[in-house]
């Protein structure tokens, strides 16, 4: 049996479909219900061991579970979740006789990092996401050695990822683009690295067949989109105009940022820009892998994905479906 931790949000939802199609039975353990596969869920919350204990079945397990947004409060949630979260599945692991975990961590345990960092870059993360994902990846480590020989960890830091039903940074983006009031912050040279959500499925599933041992990749669909080249590939499919349009210079997006931050700190309300939003845009996010080596192919190529998510999200109907809230 293959425990699904977080198994009701958008990879875990995906990851259920792939193990649905290839008769692999799961069990989605989730503090929200699933309303994709209802019948395969059961309740549990990371930060709460007890109720980990009752759901985990002892089967192999892969952890989708955190806290994530960029305006968690208060802050102590990231740490509540992604670092105690951890413990308490390393020690039901342990209890459980479970042999295999998948962890994903993120590329934020990177910071905002050279163009091209692969799984040896330096760590230095820049936000409390990205710092309790580094320290939740030292406490499953600890989990793998102390059975090397016979455990099997797989940690993978997928950089931001897309696809159809996701309401993260990628569809506000591209809503925005689709709206006809997009504005391009910067020169747009700037380069992202990119994940379809079928793809990080389809490696999520591949990684359960691993021999024991501990596995190390970030997880990226090539070749990467400049950030010209992504908005503007956006508005073709889109039917609009041509070329990433109307720009407004870098210290002026940033300045505007720092304004909804002040707004958001005024009111307490939530802006769909801020100053840290700004910079992710801005920064290039380019990361490397090793997965290949691996042997793994991508189903869907990015270009592909963009182009199912595009149609998907604003030229067909699909009101009513259940959409999941990430960054």
């Amino acid at each position: 049996m293959l425990d699904i931790l977080g198994g009701s949000g958008f990879i875990g939802t995906r990851l259920a479909e792939q193990c649905r199609n290839h008769s692999q039975p799961f069990t989605l353990i989730d503090k929200a219900p699933s309303q994709r596969f209802p019948e395969s869920h059961r309740f549990a919350d990371v930060r709460d061991v007890d109720s980990l204990r009752a759901a985990m079945t002892g089967g192999t397990v892969v952890n989708l579970a955190a806290e994530h947004r960029d305006d968690v409060r208060p802050l102590s949630l990231y740490a509540a979740v992604n670092v105690q979260g951890a413990r308490n599945v390393c020690q039901v692991a342990t209890e459980k006789g479970v042999r295999t975990i998948v962890f994903t961590s993120t590329v934020a345990v990177y910071g905002f990092a050279p163009p091209d960092t692969d799984e040896s870059g330096a760590i230095n993360p820049f936000n409390e996401y990205g710092r309790t994902k580094w320290e939740a990846e030292q406490v499953y480590r600890q989990w793998y050695e102390a059975d090397r020989a016979n455990r099997t960890l797989v940690i993978l830091r997928p950089t931001v990822v897309f696809g159809e039903q996701n309401r993260g940074n990628v569809y506000n983006l591209l809503r925005q683009i689709a709206s006809g009031h997009f504005v391009m912050v910067g020169s747009g040279r700037n380069v992202k690295s990119m994940a379809y959500v079928e793809n990080i499925a389809a490696f999520l599933e591949y990684s359960l067949s691993f021999a024991p041992g501990l596995y190390v990749y970030n997880y990226v669909d090539k070749p990467d989109f400049e950030m010209n080249a992504l908005v503007a590939t956006v508005r073709e499919r889109l039917g609009s105009a041509k070329g990433a349009g109307f720009r407004l210079p870098y210290l002026l997006g940033l300045g505007a940022g720092y304004v909804f931050d002040l707004a958001a700190w005024a009111t307490k309300r939530r802006f769909p820009v801020s100053s840290i939003r700004v910079r992710k845009f801005c920064a290039t996010t380019q990361f490397a892998t090793s997965i290949a080596e691996t042997g793994f192919r991508a189903p869907v190529s990015l270009e592909e994905g963009l182009r199912r998510t595009v149609r998907h999200e604003f030229l067909e109907d699909h009101r009513g479906e259940t959409a999941f809230f990430s960054e």
